[in-house]
């Protein structure tokens, strides 16, 4: 099977050439002249808001915590919005923060046509700071030249002490080159790492950031990633951080296996991808019911970073004819610590079944070190790499479908820089016997 020429586009990768483009954005969190010379009580954190490019007529909200600073109580009494493209979350005024305590308020953007927009939002109190100012501003797009993946960054509870990591995708939507000026971080419980910035991005290409989030204290917080290119984007980052380690999920897909006929005294293998969901996993042994099952590749103990997978090869080999069933037992830290996976298969008579197989092609792409090969058995979701390696060949074998299961197939190419272009479109689709 040959993959259509007008997939193939989206393989390319192309030479990268380094723009290197400053931007400076003054906005400040200012408090009135006439309060300055007071103790500043009440402040807020970050201490202004960008919300970058956002599409017209779409809604993107970020977290701002405002703090009681002070050794006295502080009773907020009102807002006042400059602008009616933002809003700030219903408070329940009055309002009273003890001293040292904080409340978490959720300021909208949403655009209502296509330029720069700002303005301020007032918080009024008896604090000694009487009126504290936050500056907020943004851009409204008719579409975004950058998009990421998620949008929106959730690390759910995180213990202190410990990290929790999320990788984001960006992938250039548009049909030419951008370039990628910078990233930053705003507050010091999340960083960043990754790429060297700046770098571009070709029609379709993707590019990985690792976002990690550090909790220093209790209680949710929030701030975001700004990525500086054709336009300021804004990803949304927020996170709780708790006394004690919040367990996360651990999740297998596909679930359940099925291995389909498999003949007598041969072997078929699978693929599966273990997830960890909400915090970090560990994943202390793994057990199998059934000798005729058996997990390749795998070493315990193993670390899965929360909102990573890790994927491995699962082997059949029927000891006789007819139906085998058995699973996969895992011991974790996970809420869900048994997690199992079931497996079956059928074992026929020696040389009774047919043996499939799926041949892809395509055409080689220019400075390149290989390629990557994704399988899915719904052309909507999820995809897991079925090569171990990169491959740096123009045609992959895969000997391991199983009959009546139709599956669907994209491929990616990869830089010397390790950067990954985004998956070919549409899938391919092979139909098995």
């Amino acid at each position: 099977m040959r993959l259509p020429h007008s997939i193939i586009q989206s393989l390319f990768v192309r030479r990268i050439h380094l723009l290197t483009i400053g931007l400076a954005i003054p906005l400040l969190c200012m408090v009135p002249v006439s309060a300055r010379a007071a103790t500043t009580q009440l402040v807020c954190t970050p201490t202004n808001l960008r919300f970058g490019s956002v599409v017209v007529g779409q809604t993107e909200t970020l977290l701002v915590t405002m703090t009681n600073t002070g050794q006295t109580s502080v009773t907020v009494s009102g807002t006042t919005v400059s602008n009616s493209e933002f809003t700030a979350s219903d408070l329940s005024l009055p309002l009273v923060l003890l001293a040292g305590q904080n409340v978490d308020v959720s300021i909208s953007f949403t655009p209502t046509a296509l330029r720069w927009t700002g303005g301020t939002i007032k918080f009024s109190s008896n604090a000694s700071n009487a009126n504290l100012t936050l500056e907020v501003a943004g851009s409204g797009v008719s579409s975004e030249a950058v998009t990421a993946s998620p949008s929106i960054v959730s690390f759910g509870q995180v213990a202190m002490g410990t990290s929790a990591t999320v990788p984001v995708v960006l992938k250039n939507d548009r049909s030419w080159k951008v370039i990628l000026s910078s990233v930053q971080t705003m507050g010091s419980e999340f960083s960043m790492s990754g790429p060297t910035f700046p770098l571009s991005l070709d029609p379709g290409q993707s590019v990985t950031l690792n976002v990690t989030f550090s909790p220093k204290s209790a209680g949710m917080t929030g701030t975001s990633l700004f990525v500086s290119g054709p336009a300021l984007t804004a990803i949304p980052l927020t996170g709780t951080g708790t006394t004690a380690a919040a367990a996360g999920q651990l999740t297998i897909t596909p679930s359940p296996l099925n291995f389909g006929s498999v003949p007598d005294g041969t072997t078929a293998t699978q693929s599966i991808s273990l997830s960890a969901i909400g915090s970090n996993v560990t994943i202390s042994s793994s057990a199998s019911s059934s000798s005729q099952f058996v997990m390749n590749g795998a070493s315990f103990p193993l670390t899965i970073p929360a909102g990573q997978s890790v994927s491995f090869n699962v082997a059949f080999t029927p000891k006789s004819s007819g139906t085998a069933s058995g699973s996969l037992s895992f011991t974790s830290n996970a809420s869900t610590s048994g997690t199992l996976e079931s497996l079956t298969g059928i074992g026929t008579a020696n040389g009774t079944a047919t043996q499939y197989s799926v041949n892809l092609s395509w055409n080689a792409s220019s400075d390149v070190t290989g390629y990557n090969v994704y399988r899915s058995t719904a052309a909507n979701d999820t995809y897991s790499k079925i090569n171990s390696s990169v491959n740096p060949n123009t045609a992959y074998t895969d000997s391991t479908v199983v009959s009546g299961q139709t599956y669907y197939y994209a491929a990616t190419s990869v830089n010397s820089s390790g950067q990954e272009s985004a998956l070919s479109t549409p899938p391919v689709e092979a139909a098995i016997p």
